[in-house]
Protein backbone atom coordinates (compact mmCIF):
# COMPACT_ATOMS: atom_id res chain seq x y z
CA UNK A 1 0.00 0.00 0.00
CA UNK A 2 3.28 2.25 0.88
CA UNK A 3 4.49 1.97 -2.50
CA UNK A 4 1.20 2.20 -4.23
CA UNK A 5 0.37 6.04 -2.70
CA UNK A 6 4.38 6.83 -3.18
CA UNK A 7 3.58 5.70 -7.16
CA UNK A 8 0.67 7.11 -7.56
CA UNK A 9 1.84 10.81 -5.56
CA UNK A 10 4.94 10.61 -8.48
CA UNK A 11 2.44 10.29 -11.15
CA UNK A 12 0.18 12.67 -10.11
CA UNK A 13 3.20 15.40 -9.76
CA UNK A 14 3.73 14.74 -13.38
CA UNK A 15 0.78 14.82 -14.66
CA UNK A 16 0.47 18.63 -12.92
CA UNK A 17 3.77 19.31 -14.28
CA UNK A 18 1.98 18.82 -17.65
CA UNK A 19 -0.98 20.17 -17.19
CA UNK A 20 0.33 23.65 -16.02
CA UNK A 21 2.95 23.22 -19.08
CA UNK A 22 -0.12 23.18 -21.23
CA UNK A 23 -1.87 26.42 -19.74
CA UNK A 24 -2.21 29.40 -21.39
CA UNK A 25 -0.31 31.94 -19.82
CA UNK A 26 0.32 35.87 -20.93
CA UNK A 27 3.39 34.35 -23.61
CA UNK A 28 0.85 31.67 -25.18
CA UNK A 29 2.60 28.65 -23.02
CA UNK A 30 3.43 25.42 -24.33
CA UNK A 31 0.18 25.07 -26.35
CA UNK A 32 1.00 27.99 -29.03
CA UNK A 33 4.74 26.32 -29.65
CA UNK A 34 2.92 23.70 -31.09
CA UNK A 35 0.92 25.04 -34.03
CA UNK A 36 -1.13 27.37 -31.64
CA UNK A 37 -4.65 27.14 -32.09
CA UNK A 38 -5.28 23.56 -33.03
CA UNK A 39 -6.89 21.95 -29.55
CA UNK A 40 -8.45 25.35 -28.99
CA UNK A 41 -10.13 25.15 -32.56
CA UNK A 42 -11.21 21.73 -31.71
CA UNK A 43 -12.38 21.87 -28.15
CA UNK A 44 -13.39 25.64 -27.55
CA UNK A 45 -11.00 27.87 -25.92
CA UNK A 46 -13.57 28.20 -23.04
CA UNK A 47 -13.78 24.68 -22.20
CA UNK A 48 -9.92 24.08 -22.61
CA UNK A 49 -9.45 26.52 -20.09
CA UNK A 50 -11.76 24.97 -17.75
CA UNK A 51 -10.64 22.05 -17.89
CA UNK A 52 -6.91 22.48 -17.53
CA UNK A 53 -7.45 24.34 -14.39
CA UNK A 54 -10.05 21.30 -13.23
CA UNK A 55 -7.23 19.20 -13.60
CA UNK A 56 -4.75 21.56 -11.83
CA UNK A 57 -6.70 21.17 -8.97
CA UNK A 58 -7.96 18.51 -8.93
CA UNK A 59 -3.91 16.85 -9.48
CA UNK A 60 -3.07 19.37 -6.53
CA UNK A 61 -5.40 17.98 -4.12
CA UNK A 62 -4.51 14.50 -4.85
CA UNK A 63 -1.02 15.19 -3.96
CA UNK A 64 -2.46 16.71 -0.52
CA UNK A 65 -4.30 13.67 0.16
CA UNK A 66 -1.86 10.70 -1.38
CA UNK A 67 0.69 12.66 1.33
CA UNK A 68 -1.35 12.37 4.07
CA UNK A 69 -2.12 9.12 3.15
CA UNK A 70 1.45 8.07 3.10
CA UNK A 71 2.33 9.64 6.56
CA UNK A 72 -0.57 7.47 8.15
CA UNK A 73 0.51 4.57 6.34
CA UNK A 74 4.18 4.67 6.87
CA UNK A 75 5.88 1.80 8.21
CA UNK A 76 6.50 2.28 12.07
CA UNK A 77 10.53 1.45 13.18
CA UNK A 78 11.51 1.87 16.28
CA UNK A 79 14.23 4.67 16.48
CA UNK A 80 17.33 4.46 18.57
CA UNK A 81 16.12 8.15 20.31
CA UNK A 82 13.15 5.75 22.12
CA UNK A 83 15.96 3.36 23.64
CA UNK A 84 17.84 5.58 24.29
CA UNK A 85 15.08 7.61 26.87
CA UNK A 86 13.73 4.71 28.14
CA UNK A 87 17.88 3.31 29.55
CA UNK A 88 18.12 7.08 30.69
CA UNK A 89 14.94 6.91 32.68
CA UNK A 90 16.24 3.26 33.85
CA UNK A 91 19.69 4.92 35.23
CA UNK A 92 18.26 7.80 36.43
CA UNK A 93 19.27 8.22 40.03
CA UNK A 94 18.64 10.70 42.77
CA UNK A 95 20.60 14.21 42.17
CA UNK A 96 24.18 14.78 43.50
CA UNK A 97 24.18 17.58 45.72
CA UNK A 98 28.13 19.10 45.46
CA UNK A 99 29.76 19.43 48.77
CA UNK A 100 30.15 23.28 50.17
CA UNK A 101 33.40 24.09 49.90
CA UNK A 102 34.97 25.09 53.50
CA UNK A 103 34.77 28.93 54.27
CA UNK A 104 37.88 31.00 53.84
CA UNK A 105 38.45 33.82 55.75
CA UNK A 106 38.52 37.11 53.24
CA UNK A 107 39.79 39.16 55.57
CA UNK A 108 43.14 37.19 56.71
CA UNK A 109 46.02 39.10 54.26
Amino acid sequence: MYILLIGLTIVSAVLLVLVVLAQNSKGGGLSSQFGGSGASNLIGVKKTGDFLERATWALAISIMVFSLAINFTTPNAVSSGDELIEKAKGQQSAPVIPKAAPATDSTKK
